[in-house]
């Protein structure tokens, strides 16, 4: 048995399933956008705690950075046994 469009008022020709292609680019990119939050968040449970670290470690880094810039001026720790 086959299927018989015609008789239906709209013919296959006439039903255009497919979006133009500036709306299909535009479905694309929210989709990749929505693909690529989705995965920076997965496996995160906390995200709030994430950033937290990842602003700490770049203060450590801009501090360890600055004081390799400013060379032996500052205090030393030394250690002495008895």
């Amino acid at each position: 048995m086959g299927v018989c469009l015609s008789c239906c008022g709209n013919s296959a020709e006439e039903t255009n399933l497919m979006p133009p292609a500036e709306e299909r680019r535009r479905q694309q990119l929210e989709a990749a956008e929505r693909r690529r939050l989705e995965n920076e968040t997965r496996g995160v449970k906390n995200l709030d705690k994430v950033r937290r670290q990842q602003q700490r470690a770049a203060e450590m880094e801009r501090r360890e950075d600055e004081a390799a810039r400013q060379g032996d001026n500052g205090p030393t720790l030394r250690w002495q046994a008895s």
